[in-house]
């Protein structure tokens, strides 16, 4: 695998990470002008749908249907506490492999512009409805397409890596 020194890939990160947060607020924004609240906007019949839905809970929708006072403040904490241990991590390594470095980037940018729509509204926008007949995976949107892909890089690259 390639390694990348400690400045390149600290440079890739920082772009990647801006570049996948940018992008997830501005589909977000689309969304909010121009999808409204709950209207569900086929795109392939029988497979994905547009809409627009508030998920005050956590990945995947869980939690959401929870009223108590408690829930964003922890959702938060917990957000700024993970965020903070990876960002460390990052700053400790001195070289990182490609597959890690991209991985960390995608999750740290969708983490942080999913944290940044949780303080700033208590919720995040999901737009993207993907199913098939009667069953629907649960609503998500571009920062959590980013988490889980940059996920799967970084077990990857655990599992298969040097």
């Amino acid at each position: 695998m390639y390694r990348l020194g400690k400045s390149l890939s600290r440079i890739l990160m920082t772009v990647l990470t801006l570049t996948v947060f940018g992008a997830d607020q501005a589909t977000k924004a689309v969304v909010r002008n121009r999808i409204p609240d709950r209207a569900v906007i086929p795109v392939v019949r029988g497979f994905f749908n547009l809409t627009s839905t508030q998920n005050s809970g956590a990945v995947f929708g869980l939690f959401s249907d929870s009223h108590v006072w408690w829930k964003t403040p922890l959702l938060i904490a917990i957000s700024v506490a993970l965020l903070t241990v990876v960002l460390y991590l990052v700053l400790r390594t001195q070289s990182l492999e490609w597959g890690t470095c991209v991985g960390l980037a995608l999750v740290l940018g969708g983490a942080l512009s999913n944290l940044f729509d949780r303080m700033r509204t208590g919720w995040v926008e999901d737009f993207l409805d993907f199913y098939f007949r009667n069953y629907h995976w649960a609503t998500f949107n571009f920062a959590d397409s980013a988490i889980v892909v940059g996920t799967c890089l970084i077990v990857v690259q655990v599992l298969f890596g040097e």
